[in-house]
């Protein structure tokens, strides 16, 4: 049974999510406190089930346990939306709502908002509008399908607010409320910690890289990943590479037997210990979107191993360059960069920590 007021069902799945909705829980417990009659119900779907990839989130982020866990972890794209959405229709249907909230770009925000929409439920999507018009991309499929059926678009810049108003989108409908990916950076930067790698490998401030590396058309074939991997260790010039390797990659690099005496394989890390050592690092080198808006506000360089971006502002106004995925032009990157050549950037618009207050002032508008 629903109680008395606003009622929101806000949906995780994947390790970006959490992220995301922590911040936006804590300021609707906040306005609650202030008297404000709104309440929320967190469902995990489970689309990312290591424990490390998701779970750890909740205990660091302060999240609270998830009300529903629907368990749909695993498969091909397919197999896993379709669990996703025969899972949340039952959970919809046992206890409903006046909006679902949905997060970011990863499987379970599309299918959970096409399963709200067919309930005759609105649908509120956070970090609406973003685009990197290469359809290639699992993520663009479910931004546009998302944005597509949404009610009320919550986003990150003018950029994306831009995009929606091409594709007709009404003024009223969307709100420019800045980025909660910041929000969490910002809440939690006096909480980073120093992970045992740094100790055992010896790091030094500004004087190692570190690598994060997931796209399908990076990491899946073995002789590309190879010949990237090879690039980046000599680009380093002999200082440290942290490699936090993701499940996805590490399949493929266990067979390439790439030994080098600066490349540190380790672990998916916790959010904590993991922007420490961004934090704390000569660069970052990625094929991740939400890792650039990270580097951003924080003034790290970032190297982006990809030729489109959904989020033109880290190049535009922050630290982040494009730089494709050919070993010249990343050896290029990497010689501009240790020769102190890398442009400062700043911090683009509402990127200020209180982008959540802004989305619960404007949905107890609503």
């Amino acid at each position: 049974m629903k109680t008395k007021g606003l009622s929101i069902t806000i949906i995780a799945g994947a390790r970006p999510n959490f992220m995301k909705v922590a911040p936006i829980i804590h300021a609707i417990k906040e306005a609650g406190k202030q008297g404000a009659a709104i309440n929320y119900r967190l469902v995990h779907t489970g689309q990312h089930y290591d424990s490390k990839m998701s779970d750890t989130f909740f205990q660091e982020l302060n999240i609270p346990h998830p009300d529903a866990h629907l368990g749909a972890g695993g498969g091909s794209q397919a197999e896993q939306t379709a669990a996703i959405m025969i899972a949340f229709e039952k959970e919809l249907l046992a206890n409903p709502t006046d909006l679902v909230l949905v997060v970011g770009d990863v499987t379970s925000t599309m299918a959970c908002s096409i399963v709200a929409k067919k309930l005759n439920t609105k649908v509120v999507h956070v970090e609406a509008g973003i685009r990197s018009f290469d359809l290639t991309m699992p993520e663009e499929i479910n931004r546009m399908v998302t944005d597509a059926i949404t009610d009320y678009f919550f986003t990150t810049s003018a950029w994306a607010g831009a995009n929606l108003k091409k594709a007709g989108i009404p003024d009223e409908k969307i709100f420019f409320v800045g980025n909660v990916m910041i929000d969490t950076l910002l809440a939690n930067q006096s909480r980073f910690s120093k992970p045992a790698v740094w100790g055992e490998v010896g790091l030094e401030d500004k004087e190692y890289f570190m690598l994060t590396l997931h796209r399908p058309g990076n990491v899946d074939e073995g002789q590309k990943l190879k010949e990237l991997m090879n690039e980046i260790i000599d680009g380093a010039k002999g200082l440290p590479v942290i490699f936090p390797i993701h499940p996805r990659t590490a399949k493929i690099f266990s067979d390439l037997e790439i030994k080098a005496d600066n490349l540190y394989i380790v672990d998916p890390m916790g959010y904590l210990e993991f922007n420490y050592l961004v934090q704390h690092c000569k660069a970052v080198i990625t094929d991740s979107g939400g890792i650039t808006e990270e580097t951003t506000v924080l003034g790290v360089p970032c190297l982006t191993l990809r030729d489109n971006t959904e989020r033109p502002e880290t190049c535009e106004i922050g630290t982040n360059e494009l730089i494709g995925t050919s070993t010249a032009a990343i050896r290029a990157a990497l010689q501009k960069l240790t020769a102190g050549n890398w442009k400062k950037g700043a911090i683009p618009e509402k990127w200020d920590g209180k982008a959540a207050e802004r989305i619960v002032t404007e949905l107890l508008n609503l």
